[in-house]
């Protein structure tokens, strides 16, 4: 009993640990050479003219990062209709456009430590400034660092994933937020989970 107690309480642990590692958020700020080094990495991937004027602003994100975790604020307004590029034979549903380009990023996401934490359709409008964009949705995405995010970038635009992004968005205002209070705790919990479950195995041990 006691060493069928002692393998789980280690196997949970360790799991628990492995998961920390993996979510990391509290790493080190990149170096000027590194920054120099990923936005080179990052501009070859695209050359048109919207990959350069894009490369400006992620220069001016990983000018202020200082190693940790954050949330980057996505509002989007889609197109009347989904535009491709020559060559491209999606349909012109925006939409849809939109679903390929959520579904082909989900492991690129994950396996950089990111998380898609909300998303959500605009159902109303209240006290709208003059002049304020009509937006359709807004979405919430979580980065482990400024450094996961550039790896993020670079390997979706390899593999061709924001041709669907910008066939489907007409519009979009992106930027990068810190909580200052928060409900949503992972780390607290998953820690929570796998001791509820450490508990009932325990007790479900012959």
């Amino acid at each position: 009993m006691f060493s069928t107690w002692i393998t789980i309480v280690l196997a949970l642990v360790f799991v628990y640990i492995t998961f920390v590692v993996w979510y990391g958020g509290n790493g080190k700020p990149m170096t000027p050479d590194e920054i120099s080094e990923g936005l080179r990495a990052l501009l070859a991937t695209d050359t048109s003219d919207r990959g350069k004027a894009e490369l400006e602003d992620v220069r001016q994100l990983l000018a202020s990062d200082d190693g940790k975790e954050f949330i980057m604020q996505n509002l989007v307004r889609y197109r009347p209709k989904a535009l491709y590029p020559p060559g491209y034979d999606y349909g012109d549903d925006p939409r849809e456009a939109d679903k390929r380009y959520g579904k082909s990023i989900v492991w690129p996401l994950l396996r950089n430590g990111n998380l898609l934490l909300f998303i959500g359709r605009r159902s109303g409008t209240l006290f709208a400034p003059e002049g304020a964009d009509d937006w359709h949705y807004v979405a919430m995405v979580r980065y482990r660092s400024r450094r996961d995010f550039l790896k993020f970038a670079i390997q979706a635009n390899q593999a061709d994933k924001f041709i669907h992004k910008w066939a489907a968005i007409e519009k979009t205002h992106v930027f990068p937020v810190k909580p200052i209070v928060s409900l949503f705790a992972l780390r607290m919990q998953v820690g929570l989970f796998l001791f509820s479950l450490g508990a009932v195995l325990v007790a479900l041990a012959p």
